[in-house]
């Protein structure tokens, strides 16, 4: 059931769950603590506050006793016993209000007669007792024996009270301890209650924790044996695949990718097996090939013949490109020397740019002397307003324009020095070019004679042209087809070497995975490489030998150099292995390729 949720609504339903019970923990707590403060609340009204006032009122009671005791024991004093009858009334008035406050505490029955009974015998005492500690305080009563006789009345109603107010305190004090146990036995049944509470709380927290965990571990640790025995090659391995959660998802991708590796090792067979077919192609292509290298060698020879033909005249070619040569060199001479003439020149042409530059130079320094020289005749002019007759600013302002008059003069001078060095460099060019046009009129001469001795040798090429028309075009078609034999050889060995082993790395690729009838065809087609492969490098080679040894070998020498490579072999691998499929008997292909 928890498979066919996501992920994401098991943890929300769990934590929710988690935030449920901690809602009803809290509201247990409060609603525990609720009684709890309301029964002591109650304890506190009814017990603490009646037990304070039992006790004041037992207080009050013992301290208007002991000031009756101490007014009977002052009777010859009139003013001792008359404080104290003041004190005594003070404590009659508390004890009262004591007990009616005591009164009013009381909430069961009893108690509340008992608390009636103590307040009336406690104001029939101070009513009986009064009129006699009156007369005492007053001296009318001679003796103590007297008074006490006098007080009989009164001590019976306190005597009446006390009673009472013991057995007010017994209740009060059975009802504290009756309180204390309800309260123990409360505290014992909430502990009992939130331990029960909590253990199941926790109880359910593990177990839902575990029955989510669980489901989603499960499908996990699935997919992760399945993803290793897929990564260790079986494509044989089985997922079940159940719910709709992310785990599910995760399992159909990994099922999906099982049945993916499965088409794609599958068309890999295939590929196998048609690398195998090329292969077996390309080792019919080597036995064409060996045929076209016997003509190549008849061709050869027809060259060889051509060629001795034209040796008479490219010896006579040779001696005029001797000649031709040595006047070209006389020629290479005279240029030189006519390139030192001209570095001469541009060297004088360069100083006299130099000296261009200092005098733009100088004239700058001029021009800001001419400028500073107007700023200070400007000043000049302001001083000699200003001061009028005191001219002493004036003075200074002129000392300067003096100096600045002075060094304008010296750069005057520098700029005519300049002027003139450069119209003597200038004078120094002219000649060297002039020295350069005689120079330039001897390698014309030169040139001629180089043109004669040219026309020479064009008169001898003429009566070559017809020998090399004919080795032009013997050396043609062999060019082409040494070129095209070479290239074929060396890239059909390497094609057959490749594809040979492509196959084989394949079958081996294959054969790694798991797969029904799969490894049997991968090594069945390795089996039909070899077979048809085998021959292939063994006959190319000596086929080529052969016309290789005659008199062209240094052109077919360079035309296998570019096709050495590993990559482009491999690019040219793939090539013949499909246009032999289509017709492998034709030779037009293998021209083609």
């Amino acid at each position: 059931m928890l498979r066919r949720l996501s992920i994401k609504t098991r943890l929300t339903l769990a934590f929710s769950a988690i935030a449920l019970l901690v809602i009803v923990l809290s509201a247990a707590a409060w609603f525990i603590n609720k009684l709890q403060n309301e029964s002591l609340n109650r304890y506190n009204y009814h017990v603490l506050l009646g037990m304070r006032a039992a006790d004041q009122t037992w207080v009050a009671m013992l301290q208007s006793r002991r000031y009756e005791k101490d007014v009977l024991l002052h009777l010859g004093d009139a003013a001792k016993s008359a404080e104290y009858l003041k004190k005594w009334k003070a404590e009659q008035e508390r004890m009262v209000k004591e007990a009616t406050d005591l009164r009013s505490r009381m909430t069961d029955p009893n108690s509340v007669r008992q608390a009636k009974e103590i307040d009336e015998a406690f104001a029939a005492y101070g009513q009986a007792a009064l009129p006699v500690l009156e007369k005492a305080a007053a001296g009318q009563l001679t003796s103590i024996a007297e008074a006490n006789e006098a007080l009989k009345p009164a001590k019976a109603h306190m005597a009446k009270g006390e009673a009472t107010m013991i057995e007010i305190l017994d209740s009060v004090s059975f009802f504290t301890k009756f309180v204390i146990d309800k309260f123990n036995r409360l505290y014992a049944v909430i502990t009992l209650a939130t331990a029960v509470i909590v253990s199941l709380s926790v109880a359910l927290v593990a177990l839902l924790g575990w029955r989510i965990s669980r489901s989603i571990v499960q499908p996990m640790n699935d997919a992760a044996r399945f993803a290793e025995q897929v990564g260790a090659g079986d494509l044989t391995a089985t997922l079940d695949v159940q719910g709709q959660d992310e785990a599910t998802r995760l399992q159909r991708s990994l099922a999906q990718m099982r049945d993916a590796l499965q088409s794609m090792v599958s068309r890999v067979r295939d590929v196998t097996e048609g690398i195998t077919t090329a292969s077996s192609e390309i080792a019919h292509g080597n036995q064409d090939l060996s045929q076209r290298t016997e003509q190549t060698a008849s061709n050869l020879q027809q060259t060889a013949s051509s060629m001795e033909q034209l040796t008479g005249t490219v010896k006579q070619s040779a001696d005029a490109a001797r000649q031709a040569n040595q006047l070209a060199s006389s020629a290479s001479t005279v240029a030189s020397r006519g390139g030192e003439v001209v570095s001469q020149v541009v060297s004088t042409m360069d100083e006299i740019s130099a000296a261009s530059k200092k005098i733009a130079d100088i004239i700058g320094v001029i021009d800001g002397i001419a400028f500073q020289t107007n700023i200070l005749a400007l000043n000049a002019a302001v001083e000699a307003a200003r001061a009028g007759e005191q001219g002493r600013g004036f003075a200074v302002v002129a000392g300067e324009v003096r100096n600045l008059a002075q060094r304008s003069a010296q750069a005057a001078k520098e700029i005519k020095s300049l002027i003139g060095a450069s119209v003597e460099k200038v004078d120094s060019g002219a000649r060297l070019v002039q020295d350069a046009g005689s120079t330039m009129t001897e390698i014309v001469a030169s040139v001629q004679r180089v043109t004669d001795i040219i026309g020479e040798i064009t008169a001898a090429t003429s009566e070559q042209s017809t020998g090399i028309g004919q080795v032009n075009t013997a050396v043609n078609q062999l060019d082409q087809m040494t070129q095209q034999n070479a290239a074929l050889v060396e890239e059909s060995a390497a094609a057959a070497e490749s594809l040979r082993q492509q196959a084989e790395r394949l079958s081996e690729v294959v054969a790694a995975f798991k797969l029904a009838d799969a490894q049997r065809l991968a090594t069945a087609a390795v089996t039909r490489a070899r077979e048809t492969a085998a021959p292939a490098p063994t006959v190319a080679p000596t086929r080529v030998e052969k016309p290789v040894s005659a008199p062209v070998k240094a052109a077919s020498a360079p035309a296998p150099a570019p096709v050495k490579p590993a990559p482009v072999s491999t690019t040219v691998a793939a090539a013949p292995a499909s246009k032999p499929v289509a017709a492998p008997a034709h030779d037009d292909d293998w021209t083609s390729f």
